[in-house]
């Protein structure tokens, strides 16, 4: 089964294939850090995690550019309410989102990049576009034409017909349905930073930058664009027309968007007291795996509804996994191989990729996955579970984990290490057969404390970080 995406630009589920067919050229809209991301805005980032991950699964190479947004009309105001440089106050939340992306075991894009080191290159396209009749200046400000570009709207899919020329919008953030010129260059106001270009002193707008930067490094045709749905109009419908109107060629082959992500049935708000950064959330006592899972267990194209309940849940699901693995790697099994566990795990290994080829349907590879580990469980149990069968299975959650990443426990810098549990271990070990239960019991909850759970079975002590 090929894998299939589905396309924002053409409303429906297209076979996706790189267009020189080996390297994916994959540009995702990343964060505006002007503060903290919140656990929506991770959504989003786990869901491009997820999808650069099974493209690597599948085969292809990847080329990713994320933007990190380090200069808008909120990052201006804010620095300068702070009385700092934009340089100085975004540098604290870039480095916050890398923290968190890291918490998160998000894979570092191969190009992660900052809008204000591309100036020149924003500043060169407003150019090219204005030598092909599609801005006008007003007030040292310049804009870029809509109804110079006839295609304006076939990605949100809403008719524009019908709309003012010259009526203007200047701001980075405004309303879903408002549809005017948008800036491409502002004008320098008074005590605002600013760059001399030949544009004049100002600024760019926000929708520049992603142009600019994604075929700097992605040329003028992309694989796949990616991001939130949030930013399906106006941001990404005004891509298209900027990049479209200076090239002449479609901008971007597939059009990704994730769904909102919801808490407790409500859209998250600080008014509600309901909006929640990754920080609050492991402030709490969960671990980042678990915040990660949750994010990823909802197909990206459907509303997630964040609960703590769920993401309980979600700590519980992934204990399942990591004690079948640990049974796995530790239990005594009886030699030979069963064919049928061996038919067995091949099916779920199918279920699994056939679920995620079809547009990252993560629900129902995580569905496969469960079934499989219930049914092998059962056939441990019952005795039917061979030695034989062992590889087979740690390389099914092997691949599992290369896209899904929570069967690690993470271990933080003043934890334990592994060989120092192993070393008390074998203390405590030498500790019984002296028959000095108390140092044995001793070393047990010294042990539990910093968060390692003992089983002793009969084929040895076998142990698990919480």
């Amino acid at each position: 089964m090929a894998l299939r995406l589905f396309n924002t630009l053409m409303q429906k589920l297209e076979e996706f294939h790189p267009a020189d067919g080996r390297t994916v050229r994959m540009y995702t809209c990343g964060p505006t850090v002007w503060n903290y991301a919140h656990i929506g805005n991770l959504r989003t980032f786990t869901f491009q995690d997820i999808l650069r991950r099974w493209l690597r699964y599948r085969g292809y190479q990847l080329r990713h550019v994320m933007n990190l947004t380090d200069v808008d009309d909120r990052i201006i105001q804010e620095s300068i309410k702070a009385g700092k440089s934009i340089q100085e106050y975004t540098a604290a939340y870039t480095q916050a989102f890398l923290e968190d992306a890291a918490a998160l075991r998000l894979e570092r894009p191969e190009y992660l990049v900052k809008a204000t080191d591309h100036i020149d290159d924003m500043v060169a396209l407003i150019q090219k576009l204005a030598e092909r009749g599609h801005t006008y200046t007003s007030e040292g400000s310049v804009y870029f034409r809509i109804s110079t570009f006839p295609g304006y709207g076939k990605l949100s899919h809403i008719d524009f017909q019908g709309i003012l020329d010259g009526a203007r919008v200047d701001t980075d953030k405004y309303d879903k349905e408002n549809a005017r010129d948008f800036v491409l260059w502002k004008a320098r106001k008074e005590g605002e930073h600013y760059w001399d270009t030949p544009l004049g002193p100002g600024r760019p707008g926000w929708h520049i930058e992603c142009s600019a930067m994604s075929m700097k490094y992605l040329g003028e045709t992309l694989d796949i664009h990616a991001g939130g749905i949030d930013l399906t109009f106006p941001h990404h419908e005004n891509e298209i027309a900027q990049s479209e109107a200076a090239t002449g060629k479609p901008f971007a082959r597939f059009w990704l968007h994730a769904e909102h992500l919801m808490v407790d049935g409500q859209t998250m708000s600080k008014t509600l007291g309901n909006f929640y950064t990754l920080r609050d959330v492991l402030a709490k006592g969960y671990a980042p795996e678990a915040v990660r899972y949750l994010l990823a267990s909802v197909p990206y194209r459907k509303r997630l509804n964040f609960t703590f309940e769920a993401l309980r849940a979600a700590g519980a699901a992934i204990e399942r996994l990591r004690n079948f693995k640990l049974r796995l790697e530790t239990e005594s099994f009886p030699e030979g191989s069963s064919e049928a566990i061996e038919r067995r795990t091949a099916e779920a290994r199918a279920a699994f990729e056939e679920t995620l080829d079809d547009d990252l349907n993560t629900a129902g590879a995580l569905g496969a996955i469960f079934d499989w580990v219930r049914d092998l469980n059962t056939a441990m149990d019952a005795g039917e579970f061979k030695k034989g069968n062992v590889a087979a299975a740690l390389d099914l959650l092997a691949r599992f984990d290369s896209i899904f990443d929570v069967l690690r426990p993470t271990v933080h810098e003043t934890a334990i290490s592994d060989a120092e549990i192993e070393a008390l271990i074998a203390e405590r070990n030498a500790a019984r057969k002296a028959r000095d239960f108390a140092r044995a019991d001793a070393i047990r909850a010294s042990l539990a404390e910093k968060g390692v759970i003992l089983e002793d079975t009969k084929d040895g002590v076998r142990w698990k970080r919480k």
